[in-house]
């Protein structure tokens, strides 16, 4: 049994947002995106590619593949957090899709643009790995924290998440910009050593939380009768949503917001790239403001959480969420989307850090499957990522211009904010 409060407890659950979080940033938002734009429509000579004798656009691709990774997450996730609960292995998942995510991740060192096949391949293997650790990471937020405290500590975590993470990313764009001091040929190899130190920071730091947080002590074999088991915990979670009026509106809330939310965190970059016609270091100083103000929101917003409640909190997120996505349409010099970055990376890190302690505030005191509750709190986000992904890519695709997308998005958070009105979160959440 984990001792709530602890303060070197909390620090180390956090310190796994620490070691996964540049993934997140480095791989999925910031580098990886530009030097898989770069080197595609280098080998192909445009935006279009050839995947498996299929012709599509580099960046149309690149969303699909980040909601195939998602999907895949959300048919495991069930089974997965059924036997964690069941078998009290929530730590042992977390580890494997550790191992599974950085080793992938390594392996995009090998990825050189003509062959994108191996590449999208490792970059969604690392996808299912961040976020198939994600489920059980935020499973045990219930176990280290008490419910007052689950803001400041949900906060802490993504606030060391953006601080690691900004550190490894410097750290990159230094190698990349200094590549010849190195020993490096070019550029594009000091990208690809990148990728190499993404994985390994990120299995290594993560040591440190594994070696802090215990699984329970109810440990039953698992036998394949039980392989069923975590969507008969998902159908008791859902009968416990459902008499809960707050906690069901909350996760429609949750549910249409994390579509715009997620994908827009996800998808930055190669609008920069293709409607603002940043180049590789400028795309890399904006995801550095987003970060860097993102650490600032976390905390900002619990504090606000704290002094006004947490439908207030998420609430005023929402609305500058709203204003992001209207101003996106309209950019079209640097300096404006770097006043719009500043916005974005504000309410980036206040929406995801309250959104998880709100729900972690909403589980029945008395829950013990607690990795059933964060399964299905994350196959609501990982549904919305889909949606919201394919949603944009198949705007883009139609349109041409990723523009349209960007509004589209609004309305996502339009009709998220109209439904977290509705369940009228308190103040004192019980």
């Amino acid at each position: 049994m984990l001792e709530k409060n602890n303060a070197r407890l909390i620090n180390a659950w956090a310190s796994f947002d620490w070691a996964n979080s540049v993934y997140n940033l480095i791989v999925t938002t910031a580098i990886f995106p530009i030097y898989y734009l770069g080197t595609t429509q280098e080998a192909f000579g445009g935006e279009m590619v050839e995947f498996f004798n299929m012709s599509i656009k580099n960046s149309v691709l690149s969303s699909f593949a980040i909601s195939f990774s998602f999907l895949v997450i959300v048919f495991l996730s069930p089974i997965l957090s059924g036997i964690a609960d069941y078998g009290g292995l929530k730590k042992q998942f977390m580890q494997f899709f550790t191992y599974l995510g950085s080793l992938a991740c390594i392996g995009l060192y090998f990825f050189t643009g003509e062959n994108v096949e191996y590449g999208i391949a490792c970059s969604v293997t690392a996808s299912i790995g961040f976020a198939g650790s994600l489920v059980f990471y935020n499973g045990f937020l219930p176990e280290v924290a008490t419910k007052d405290k689950m803001d400041s500590v949900s906060a802490r975590g993504f606030a060391m998440g953006y601080i690691g993470s900004v550190i490894l990313l410097i750290i990159n764009l230094v190698l990349y910009q200094k590549y010849e001091a190195f020993g490096f040929e070019n550029g594009s190899s000091a990208t690809r050593f990148g990728f190499i130190l993404v994985g390994v920071w990120w299995l290594g730091f993560a040591q440190i939380a594994f070696f802090y947080l215990k699984d329970s002590n109810s440990r039953k074999s698992i036998t394949y009768k039980i392989l069923g088991n975590g969507t008969k915990e998902l159908k008791k979670v859902w009968e416990v949503v459902k008499d809960k009026k707050v906690m069901k509106r909350f996760l429609y809330s949750f549910f249409l917001f994390s579509m715009g939310v997620q994908t827009v965190m996800l998808l930055a970059p190669l609008f920069a790239d293709k409607e603002i016609g940043m180049g590789a270091d400028e795309m890399i100083y904006i995801v550095l403001i987003l970060q860097i103000l993102a650490i600032g929101g976390a905390f900002f917003f619990a504090w606000l959480s704290k002094l006004r409640g947490n439908g207030f909190a998420i609430s005023t997120t929402l609305l500058i969420w709203i204003f992001v996505c209207i101003s996106g349409y309209f950019m079209h010099d640097k300096i404006s989307f770097y006043s719009l970055a500043a916005f974005l990376g504000f309410v980036m890190g206040g929406i995801q850090s309250i959104s998880r302690s709100t729900y972690s505030k909403l589980i029945p005191a008395q829950a013990k499957d607690t990795a059933s509750y964060f399964s299905f709190y994350d196959i609501t986000e990982k549904l919305a990522i889909v949606i919201g992904s394919l949603s944009y890519g198949f705007i883009d695709q139609i349109t041409g211009s990723m523009r349209y997308s960007m509004v589209f998005m609004s309305l996502f958070f339009i009709t998220g904010f109209v439904m977290l009105q509705r369940a009228n979160l308190k103040k004192n959440l019980v």
